[in-house]
Order: C-alpha cells, then sequence, then structure tokens
C-alpha cells in the first residue's frame, strides 16, 4: 500500500529517541526549549512554542489572540462591555477541521469564506463578508490555510489584514518549510501554526508549533501550554489562566530536533515526486492538476481532481485504487458541511468549496518514495480511471 503521505524514519531519528530516554528528564527538559529555538530560527521568528498537537497550538493561538484583542478594547475610550463582545474569524471551510473547532472552543464564531481553485481563502469573498456582513463589525480575525503545502497569497492576506484591522492566523500546518516569495513561512502573519503530525513534512509523531513576533501572543500562548502557571523564585509560582497541560514531551521534541535538520532535502524529494506526476499526468482525459507552485511548496499533497462525469463514482474509484495498493484520500469534506456546523449556523452555499470536493483525491506523494513508486502509482490510478470510463461510458 502507497499511502498518501507518511513518515520518513532513519537511524538517526530513532538513536536521537533513544537518547532522550536516558536523560532524567522525560518531560520539561531541554530539548522542547532548543526545539522550540530550531523552528524559530528556521522561520526567522522571534518565538516560538511547541505542543502536544497543532490542534492544542490552535487553542492557544486563540485564546492568546481574543486576550490581546479585549485587552487592547478595554483600553479604547470608546469600548464597552467589550470582554463580552462576540467576535468572529474569518476562514476557508476547505481544512481539517480542528482549524475551527477550536475557534468554537474559544467562543469565536467562524465565518466561511469561498476558495480559489488553489484551495485558499478567496480574498474576493473575504473582501464580501468584511463590506457586507450583518456582523462585519466584530470580526477581528482572518485565518487563512496553506492546502496541500503551497502558501496562501499572503501579500493580498496582509492587505486584507491592515485594511480591515484585522488579526492575521495562518493554519500552516502542512507547510513547514515552504516559502512565499523565497521567504520560509512563519512570520508573514501575525501568527502561524504548523503541525508536526506523523505525515506532515517533518514529524515528531504527535505535535505542532505556534510561531509569532508578537511577545504578547507568546507570552500568553507559552503559559496557557503550561497550566497558565507563571514560574517565581524557588518553589514559588503563580496561576493566572485557566491553562492545560498541551506540553511537548522530551522524546517527540528529540526527534523534531532529528527531522528539522532534514526539512529541505525531505521536501526536494517531494518536489521530485510532484514533478514526476505532472509531466506522466500531462493531457490526460480524466483529472486536471494544480498548475506548479510559483514558489516552494511542501508537497504534503497532491491533489487531483476529477472531471465532473466522475463524481458520481468518487467512492468506487477511491476503493478500487484501495484495491490496487493506492491509498488516496480527500480533503476536504467541506467543514461547513458537517453536522454540528449546520446546527449551529443553518445550510451555507459556497459553490467552489463543493466543487472542490466533489473533484479532489490526494495521491501519494512522500520523501521515501521513488520515481518508481510514482510510475507504479500513476500508471495505477491512469488504469483504474480508464476502466471505469470504459466500463460507464463516461
Amino acid at each position: 500500500m502507497y499511502p498518501y503521505s507518511t513518515q520518513s524514519i532513519q537511524e538517526d531519528d530513532k538513536s536521537a529517541v533513544l537518547c532522550a530516554l536516558d536523560d532524567e528528564h522525560l518531560t520539561q527538559g531541554w530539548r522542547a526549549r532548543e526545539f522550540e529555538s530550531a523552528i524559530a530560527r528556521t522561520c526567522g521568528a522571534r518565538y516560538a512554542s511547541v505542543c502536544n498537537s497543532a490542534t492544542s497550538a490552535l487553542y492557544a493561538a486563540y485564546h492568546a489572540i481574543k486576550s490581546t484583542l479585549q485587552s487592547t478594547q478595554s483600553t479604547s475610550k470608546v469600548a464597552h462591555n467589550s470582554t463580552n463582545a462576540p467576535i468572529f474569524a474569518i476562514t476557508t471551510p476547505i481544512s481539517f477541521v480542528a482549524t475551527t473547532n477550536m475557534m468554537l472552543a474559544n467562543n469565536i464564531t467562524p465565518l466561511f469564506a469561498d476558495i480559489t481553485p488553489s484551495g485558499h481563502l478567496d480574498p474576493i469573498s473575504v473582501r464580501e463578508i468584511l463590506t457586507s456582513h450583518p456582523h462585519r463589525a466584530q470580526v477581528k480575525l482572518l485565518v487563512s490555510m496553506d492546502y496541500g503545502g503551497r502558501s496562501v497569497d499572503c501579500t493580498q492576506m496582509r492587505q486584507l489584514a491592515q485594511e480591515f484591522d484585522l488579526i492575521w492566523l495562518s493554519d500552516s500546518s502542512h507547510a513547514f518549510g515552504a516559502r512565499f516569495e523565497g521567504q520560509r513561512l512563519g512570520t508573514q502573519a501575525d501568527v502561524s501554526v504548523f503541525s508536526f503530525h506523523a505525515i506532515k513534512p517533518i514529524t515528531t509523531a504527535e505535535g505542532g508549533a505556534l510561531v509569532t513576533n508578537d511577545e504578547r501572543i507568546h507570552a500568553h500562548a507559552s503559559r496557557l501550554i503550561s497550566h497558565g502557571i507563571t514560574k517565581g523564585r524557588a518553589w514559588e509560582y503563580d496561576c493566572l489562566d485557566c491553562g492545560f497541560n498541551f506540553r511537548m514531551h522530551e522524546l517527540s521534541a528529540a526527534l523534531g530536533l532529528s527531522q528539522i535538520q532534514k526539512i529541505e532535502s525531505f521536501i526536494a524529494k517531494r518536489e521530485e515526486i510532484a514533478r514526476f506526476y505532472d509531466s506522466h499526468f500531462a493531457h490526460n482525459p480524466f483529472f486536471t492538476l494544480l498548475p506548479p507552485a510559483r514558489d516552494i511548496s511542501t508537497h504534503h499533497l497532491y491533489p487531483i481532481f476529477l472531471h465532473p462525469r466522475f463524481w458520481a463514482h468518487k467512492i468506487a474509484i477511491f476503493e478500487s485504487l484501495h484495491a490496487r495498493g493506492v491509498g488516496v484520500q480527500v480533503h476536504y469534506i467541506p467543514i461547513h458541511t458537517f453536522s454540528l456546523y449546520k446546527q449551529r449556523f443553518g445550510e451555507i452555499h459556497l459553490q467552489n468549496a463543493l466543487r472542490f470536493y466533489n473533484a479532489e483525491l490526494s495521491i501519494p506523494c512522500a520523501q521515501n518514495m521513488g520515481r518508481d513508486d510514482a510510475r507504479k502509482v500513476g500508471d495505477i490510478i491512469l488504469d483504474v480511471l480508464d476502466s471505469y470510463k470504459r466500463q460507464k461510458g463516461l
């Protein structure tokens, strides 16, 4: 089976984890702090806070942003009852549900904009909400997502954030090591969140990080990650927030420190597989591809987009590919179509997101694949789709 993405664990990674097991401290040791420093250096950012998952990092980021907003509003001469004022965030429906679930957990209401053909938040749809939505005055956040490991257009996102006085959070869970206009992601947005889940560009098995240049957001999030506690002298400490144990342990940090040294080689390998697919699938009659990335993508996903005549057979195609060892997946079911979101916000119609979902299949692309593996996968995909075309008269 070729999964759509998978980790690459080598002997030095194993040795790093074994060394961590021999240390006195398996948690709250030096490795997590060193991993934070390595992440900050890699992204060119002032601060990084590591967590046990990107979901935890998202929760801490939203909580810190909300605290910052309320603090700013409470000092404003025109603010009134600011701590209870509703907060809305414009975001994308094409992401993993954690992006918005963590908003709900922080009592932040998502407003779903539509997407571009690349799967990114559509600036035109965002602007429409900002200028016409009945709650536009309460929109305080812009939350984009770097779909598949490609950066959003950071220039457009920054312009919208500045024009409408928004805090911009980038869910860059797919995109650690990716670049926009030559610069690694991590400082373009006010806050960026990365995932180190097993199938992401680098892995800590489970894990994530919050990256920012904002000292207040960093301090609040870091405190929240460790029970809301601030330490004093000797045994003394104080609890300032109702926090959590979202900490990353030393074994994960050890793996991350080993993996982060390989980020460029991992990305280069995925780029090689992606370029092969681009050539192998050129002018095929079954599906379209995303255009080549303008800058460096992590290629966490390599999506193909089935022609509409295949949409009704997508589940059967999915199952046929799995039966032949090609572990395709779908990214993503639009968040606003889940029962939780329909119950809370009613039916929402986003035509581009629905078309994207109906068409999309993520095919195997990983750094431990070779060209022969990619050729085998590509040939199976074309053969399965050709069979459906002939059987169904498509």
